[in-house]
Formats: C-alpha cells, sequence, structure tokens
C-alpha cells in the first residue's frame, strides 16, 4: 500500500487475488485450515485492510469501505465453497475406506480349546477329590531344603547335579525351580493337621533337551496320605482306584521293587494299559512308596504313630499313553489345532 491513510482498487486486489490463490491451492481440511489462519484471522491483509480504515479520510471512508467489504466477501465466499468441496471429497474417501461387503461371506468363528494337559489335570484331581482328599499347591521357585534335604536326599545325590536341576543364582541363596512336586507334600505336611490325604499337581523343571519324549518344563501329579496304620496295601488300593478311573474297568498297576530317597520301601508303579494302541501292555508311569521315616520326622512328625504313602506320574507321560500322542513337542508348541482334537474334554 502506498499511503497507510489510502486504500487503492490495486492492493486490495493484491489482497484477494492472494488468498484466492490459496484457496485455490487448498487439497484438504489441514490446509484449508492453514489457509484461514493466513488470509482470514485477525492477522491477515484483509484484516489489517479492514482495520485501516478507520485512518482513511471521512469522505473516502464510504467507497474505501465499499471496496473492503467486496473483497471480504468474494474470500469468504470462496473459501466457504472450497470448504464444501473438500468436506464432501473427504466424506466419500472415508466412507469408500470403511467399506463392508454385506454380500460378502462372514468370517466363522471358531471356539478355541482348552489345553489337554490342563483338562487331565483336572480329571485326575477330580478323581482324588471324589476319594475325599485335597488339592495342594505350592512355589515352583523352590528351596533347596524342601525340594532335596527334607525328602531324604544326600548331599552327594545325582539328582542335585547341575545337569539335572535349574540353580537359581547366586547359588548361595539355595533356591531351585523345584524338580518334582514332592515339596508340596512336605509343606502340606507341616502346615496341616493329621491325619491327611493331599493331591498335588504342578509344574516341575530339569534340564532337558526338548524333543519327541523329554521337555525341560513338564508336569507332575503326586500325593501324599499320612495316617495311622496306612501300608503297601492301603497304596495299592488307591492306585487301582486311580488307573481304573482313568483307563476303564481293565487297567491295573504292578509294582516293582526300586529305590527313591523319600519312600521306603519304594516300587516302580507300572500300569497296564488295556485298550493301548498297539494292544493291551505293561506301560512304567511314575514311582510310590511308603514315606521315609526320616521325611515324617523332617515334618515333625513320630514315624512310630504314623505312616504314609506317597506316589507320584507325569501328566504328559499319561497324555501320550492315553490318548495316542506320539511327541511331547507337540503338547508345548502352542498350536490351537493339537488342542482343538480334544475338543472340551479329555
Amino acid at each position: 500500500m502506498s499511503d497507510p491513510t489510502e486504500i487503492s482498487e490495486s492492493d486490495v486486489q493484491a489482497v484477494v487475488d492472494s488468498a484466492l490463490a490459496a484457496v485455490s491451492a487448498a487439497t484438504d481440511s489441514a490446509s484449508l485450515k492453514k489457509v484461514r489462519a493466513e488470509h482470514l484471522a485477525e492477522a491477515s491483509p484483509l484484516a489489517r485492510l479492514n482495520a485501516s480504515l478507520r485512518d482513511v479520510p471521512n469522505d473516502q471512508k464510504a467507497a474505501a469501505g465499499k471496496l473492503v467489504g467486496q473483497a471480504r466477501a468474494r474470500v469468504n465466499q470462496a473459501f466457504e465453497a472450497k470448504e464444501q468441496e473438500i468436506t464432501v471429497a473427504e466424506n466419500a474417501r472415508r466412507l469408500a475406506e470403511e467399506a463392508v461387503d454385506v454380500t460378502a461371506v462372514p468370517t466363522r468363528w471358531q471356539a478355541g480349546a482348552r489345553h489337554p494337559l490342563s483338562l487331565l489335570q483336572e480329571r485326575v484331581t477330580d478323581v482324588f477329590v471324589g476319594m475325599g482328599w485335597e488339592v495342594a499347591e505350592g512355589p515352583e521357585l523352590e528351596s533347596e531344603w524342601f525340594n532335596f534335604d527334607a525328602l531324604n536326599f544326600d548331599e552327594d545325590h545325582p539328582a542335585r547335579a547341575m545337569q539335572d536341576t535349574f540353580f537359581v543364582e547366586p547359588t548361595n541363596s539355595h533356591l531351585v525351580l523345584r524338580t518334582h512336586t514332592s515339596p508340596v507334600q512336605l509343606r502340606a505336611l507341616l502346615g496341616n493337621d493329621l491325619p491327611l490325604y493331599r493331591i498335588a499337581p504342578g509344574r516341575v523343571y530339569r534340564t532337558d533337551e526338548l524333543d519327541a519324549t523329554h521337555t525341560p518344563v513338564f508336569h507332575q501329579i503326586e500325593g501324599i496320605a499320612v495316617d495311622k496304620g496306612l501300608t503297601m496295601a492301603h497304596l495299592r488300593g488307591t492306585l487301582d482306584h486311580f488307573v481304573q478311573a482313568m483307563f476303564g474297568d481293565g487297567a491295573k498297576v504292578r509294582l516293582r521293587p526300586n529305590y527313591f530317597p523319600f519312600t521306603e520301601p519304594s516300587a516302580e508303579l507300572d500300569l497296564w494299559h488295556p485298550t493301548f494302541k498297539e494292544g493291551p501292555r505293561w506301560i512304567e508311569w511314575g514311582g510310590c512308596g511308603m514315606v521315609n521315616p526320616n521325611v515324617l520326622r523332617s515334618a515333625g512328625i513320630d514315624p512310630d504313630e504314623y505312616t504314609g504313602f506317597a506316589f507320584g506320574v507325569g501328566v504328559e507321560r499319561a497324555l501320550m499313553f492315553r490318548n495316542d500322542v506320539q511327541d511331547m513337542r507337540d503338547m508345548v508348541e502352542g498350536d490351537v489345532r493339537f488342542s482343538q482334537q480334544f475338543g472340551m474334554v479329555v
């Protein structure tokens, strides 16, 4: 502008042309918002022209006011038209992007499935709960005393070696990832009144490589009963009922002499599987025996007054020969298709 007190037609036209060019160049809401700030807001050239009308001589105010008013109207009209155009285009694009083909075949919802190990573990505990036993749980990060010492493992017992056990650093903390669920039995003895009948399912850890028949993390179910007058006959009767509930009336157990630090006498537990895919046969399943008097003493129980029996079986192994699972890796890889084979009930 040549004079701040004069508003020429060329000055107004220059401002209008600049604003119209900016409006025309806008392609979306963001750029149009920028145009509003630069050409229509309070600090814009049009706004400054309008503010300068107060300094225009009185005899020129009417003409100058008309000129600026028409300029502002042209720019506002162009802006509103562009705003409507952009809004329509953006709405159309959004509708196209969010369109739903109502004629398309819907995706079929697929129900998940609980893991067969969990189902089988619950089935086992249900059998013992039905006999009046209670379910016990314990920590997976266990004290070395509970995992070994209190269960009559000598300090040089092979099971304590680093090749079998996950020791937690620092080693002087004497913490391990439990190698069996037997510590739960001892905790149950320490924390409950006698007589006691407990079943203890849970994860255990050993330094095995993952292959078709081994896994470093697996599941055991162990049971312990402590009462007055319990004998191996009570153990045998309990196991007979257990295997028949799990594998049918034709199932039975065989006890072979063996050695375990926490039972004496000890026995290897064999199962007669009447419906095994390859034909009825004996299958080694777990270990059992009468609770060692030293273990009872560790829990403050007089072995001259009370006796007890204990047993332990592997859940993965049971699933393998109960449901013809050939590869243990199928149980740990998390493929839902494996679980879906079993439905909701094993």
